[in-house]
């Protein structure tokens, strides 16, 4: 339900390259080939900071237990939770589905499962007229909303990142690690790790509104004229535009919620990752 995108334009190419860092280490790097259609340009690589503490600072959560409320007329806007609707149509090919990779994975019947952040997203596209109509909810477990649970989390995670983000080395990567630690712990990969909480569905929402914000970003961009060349996960986002001249609707900086920029030439090899 996490609803990352993990999407290209399906006009592009990419190919999986080896590499060698200045460590010695071998990885893999994404090699982007752009059609001659899209014009002259080069590759703007978005680097979102602070996906997940970022989305924390707003996330509707129910705080207590989930309750089985069953097929809903509409979307409570006073209640959050998980929901099992039918998958909208969506003809763009500009823009993945605003679900994500949640439309791969329906049940026998075409229905997924989604958490509050989605549902919200889908009411607002059909309020702009992206979309047609609601998808109707035909299951739900649910429990009163709020949105200000993680608040204070996003608070000091934000705060000790403007003190270590300047002095970096072991501090700040120490910092990193235990925040990716903590966030997990809503929901551990291993059965026998041991957590004072176990909310798959916080973790699920926490990664859904970060995913829906990471997807709003780039629409924001696309709507105004960019070509999105591919929608990576809840941080990375790649536009084909003129050289130095990345999208107005980012915010660059360090800060949570701003973004990093780099510029490269179709063909190069890009978004580095482990064997």
């Amino acid at each position: 339900m996490d609803g990352e995108p993990r999407w290209a334009h399906p006009d592009i190419t990419i190919t999986r390259v080896p590499h060698i860092r200045a460590n010695g280490k071998r990885v893999r790097r994404d090699q982007i080939d752009v059609p001659a259609s899209f014009g002259k340009g080069v590759l703007c690589l978005i680097d979102r900071n602070g996906s997940f503490p970022s989305a924390c600072s707003a996330v509707p959560l129910a705080p207590n237990k989930l309750l089985h409320t069953g097929p809903l007329d509409a979307f409570d806007k006073t209640t959050a939770g998980i929901y099992l609707i039918d998958i909208p149509q969506w003809n763009r090919t500009d823009m993945p589905h605003p679900l994500g990779r949640i439309t791969t994975r329906p049940d026998e019947d075409g229905r997924v499962w989604v958490t509050t952040p989605h549902i919200k997203q889908l009411a607002r596209l059909v309020r702009d007229n992206h979309l047609d109509a609601m998808p109707t909810i035909h299951d739900s477990w649910t429990g009163k909303a709020n949105e200000s649970l993680f608040k204070p989390f996003y608070e000091a995670t934000r705060k000790a990142r403007t003190e270590l983000v300047q002095a970096g080395g072991d501090p700040y990567k120490a910092y990193k690690t235990r925040l990716s630690i903590a966030l997990r712990l809503l929901w551990p990969k291993r059965p026998s790790q041991r957590s004072p909480f176990w909310r798959p569905d916080w973790r699920m929402s926490m990664v859904a509104e970060a995913s829906v914000r990471h997807w709003a970003g780039a629409f924001r961009a696309v709507q105004e004229g960019h070509q999105l060349v591919a929608l990576r996960n809840v941080d990375q986002a790649i536009f084909w535009t003129p050289p130095n001249t990345p999208p107005s609707t980012y915010r660059i900086g360090t800060g949570f919620g701003e973004v990093k920029t780099k510029f490269v030439h179709a063909g190069e090899t890009i978004l580095e990752g482990d064997d």
